[in-house]
């Protein structure tokens, strides 16, 4: 089981919470997410995408904080879905040192910027106020191991495809994760800018 192999600070949230079955899609992808591949995990609603994209994270973060600069990018669609992830990971990580931060297009880019340099080890965001912080420089990103996109149907509007791209440009080297509930063709030309030697993995 996946759980079994996930850091022990999670197992023991997992117990917490009396989550003791992964679902078919954290069996499948928890795995190769943790491999270091880029992934797509394509799956229904309710298949347990988010929380594999939580579980994930903090895992590959060793549930603990290091440095001041971001290891971990959780890109969403809005400011309500990325304060609604933020409270997600807080009930992950409220005993442990990890920080997770949100940014969004509601708060000055300066109050952003200042806050960032006192140290976050999880950023959420949109991709098209992650570029923007980008293009100002307001994000080391030295330090990054892994981007995930949750519920990734958004990028269907072109201003957050053409913001993703900026973003991964800046990019030297990092995992990317995509969750989405179906591999549509604008997802899957990904494949040609950063989800290059991807795993799909693919539920109806």
């Amino acid at each position: 089981m996946p759980f079994k192999k996930l850091h022990p600070e999670i197992k023991a949230k997992l117990a917490e919470l009396e989550v003791d079955t992964p679902t078919k899609l954290q069996q499948k992808c928890i795995p190769v997410i943790k491999s270091g591949m880029n992934t797509y995990c394509i799956a229904p609603k309710n298949a347990g995408k988010t929380t594999s994209l939580i579980l994930t994270t903090l895992h590959q973060l060793k549930c603990e904080a290091v440095g001041d600069a971001p290891r971990a990018i959780v890109l969403v669609e809005n400011k309500e879905k990325a304060l609604a992830i933020y409270e997600e990971f807080l009930t992950y990580t409220r005993h442990t040192s990890v920080r997770p931060y949100v940014a969004h297009e509601k708060m000055h880019i300066d109050q952003q910027k200042s806050e960032l340099l006192e140290g976050v080890d999880i950023l959420i965001s949109t991709p098209k106020n992650l570029n923007k912080l980008f293009l100002l420089n307001g994000v080391p990103t030295s330090q990054l191991k892994l981007v995930s996109i949750d519920d990734a149907e958004f990028l269907f509007q072109q201003t957050d495809y053409a913001a993703l791209l900026s973003i991964t440009q800046s990019i030297i080297k990092c995992q990317y994760v995509l969750y989405a509930e179906k591999m549509h063709t604008k997802i899957e030309r990904l494949d040609n800018y950063f989800m290059e030697y991807s795993k799909k993995i693919i539920l109806s």
